[in-house]
């Protein structure tokens, strides 16, 4: 059954429900930054540390998605989604009773895991069962979710930390889980495969490129379509565009915060909150707008060309003038950054929706390798020019240094070869 089948009020509840499972992925994801101070004197943790234990979800997360998208394709978003989350239920168990650094570490590896497929089951959903422009509004409102869920891992997180402690947060968190994986067996349409719904779709002629990707089995398939033009001109960005902006808003936003423009523990928690609320609104803006500027052949190749450069020169401030950032310039940070989620659809809108599974799963690697790379890298980075006599904010300067630069070298390799001619395939299940 498609989603198109469905009633106005069962399409809703569908993507109700995939969206609430994002809130909690997205809360667990960013709550490392409001808890950093804790953990970090709890656990006597150093920042290489810290960078190492908010990586480790993402490490969980890039682990699953080769298998997870040959899954999707084959049992549908509906069991995938319900198998992972029942491990996200005892990470986050395992790390509301870890005592030691190892313990919290393989507990996020573990809640990674498990979270794994809270965005890409409905994506690969949506592949099939919504029209391109409706795709582009469906995935900006799910980020929309998430960056919810990520306001909700700041502020509400900061004042409830006091009274009930971190380790009470994470069984409660568990407890919505479950819920959530009751809604999803109650609400969320079953999975069949396209030749079932369509007898015609066997006579579909694709481009010559797709049809080693369709034909290949196991990670044959992976391989060529991790070597195909649409893949490769875009992975870098996400890579480092889209992982590197995930890296800062999730962790490394509140240190610099706390560390080179010297807020206090509640000022970082309430400018992580303006953060993610500007990247909520802005998440609810491109989902508006994409189908209208889609209509006016404004792709999301188009888009990101366009608007990305603007984080370049947000970059420069935390680079030239570090003591004079703050919760304003992340805010601005995350803003421009904002249209580099746009990848995702673009990537999905380059493959057939036989295979969208496989193409998303393998560029949310790409996207969380990068976010794992990053979060620790910068982490790593800081305490090696800590090391060379360098004071802290200029550690911090010269690390957003580096990341600059790649950014800048990610974005030249999108736009050189990214051109203007690369094929979109329309449809859905139907196409």
């Amino acid at each position: 059954m498609d989603l198109e089948q469905l009633n106005q009020r069962k399409a809703r509840l569908v993507f109700l429900t995939f969206a609430s499972c994002y809130f909690l992925s997205t809360l667990l994801r960013a709550i490392t930054a409001t808890l950093s101070p804790t953990l970090t004197e709890e656990f006597l943790l150093s920042s290489s540390d810290l960078g190492l234990l908010a990586g480790s979800y993402f490490l969980g997360f890039s682990i699953t998605q080769l298998p997870m998208g040959f899954w999707l394709d084959h049992y549908g978003p509906k069991k995938v989604e319900l198998g992972f989350l029942g491990l996200a239920v005892l990470g986050c168990m395992a790390f509301a009773m870890a005592h030691s650094f190892e313990q919290l570490w393989a507990a996020r590896v573990l809640t990674g895991v498990g979270l794994s497929a809270c965005l890409m089951a409905p994506l690969t959903g949506y592949r099939r069962w919504l029209d391109v422009s409706i795709q582009m509004r469906a995935n900006s409102w799910m980020l929309m979710t998430g960056s919810l869920g990520m306001l909700s891992s700041t502020l509400p997180v900061q004042w409830i930390l006091p009274q009930y402690g971190w380790r009470p947060i994470f069984i409660m968190l568990a407890i919505f889980l479950v819920m959530a994986m009751i809604a999803i067996a109650w609400v969320v349409p079953k999975w069949h495969q396209p030749e079932h719904q369509n007898k015609d779709q066997k006579d579909i002629v694709y481009p010559k490129d797709i049809e080693p990707i369709l034909s290949s089995k196991g990670l044959r398939s992976y391989w060529h379509l991790l070597r195909h033009p649409d893949f490769l001109s875009i992975a870098p960005l996400g890579f480092i565009g889209y992982g590197g902006m995930l890296a800062m808003q999730t962790l490394w936003a509140g240190p610099w915060m706390r560390n080179v423009s010297a807020y206090s523990s509640q000022d970082a928690a309430a400018g992580l909150f303006a953060i993610n609320l500007g990247m909520l609104v802005a998440f609810w803006a491109w989902g508006f707008f994409n189908p209208k500027l889609n209509a006016l052949g404004w792709s999301p190749r188009k888009i990101i060309k366009t608007f990305y450069p603007l984080n370049l020169l947000v970059q420069g401030m935390f680079i030239f003038y570090p003591t004079l950032t703050g919760a304003w310039t992340w805010v601005l940070f995350t803003l421009c950054c904002s249209c580099v989620a746009l990848s995702q659809v673009a990537v999905g809108m380059s493959f057939p929706s036989q295979i969208a599974g496989r193409a998303l799963s393998a560029f949310n690697l790409v996207i969380f390798t990068g976010v794992f790379i990053f979060q620790w890298g910068f982490g790593v980075s800081i305490d090696f020019w800590v090391s060379n006599h360098f004071d802290l904010t200029q550690s911090y300067q010269a690390s957003m240094a580096v990341f600059c630069c790649c950014c800048i070298t990610a974005y030249a390799f999108f736009f050189l070869r990214s051109g203007h001619n690369i094929r979109q395939i329309k449809g859905n299940a139907h196409e």
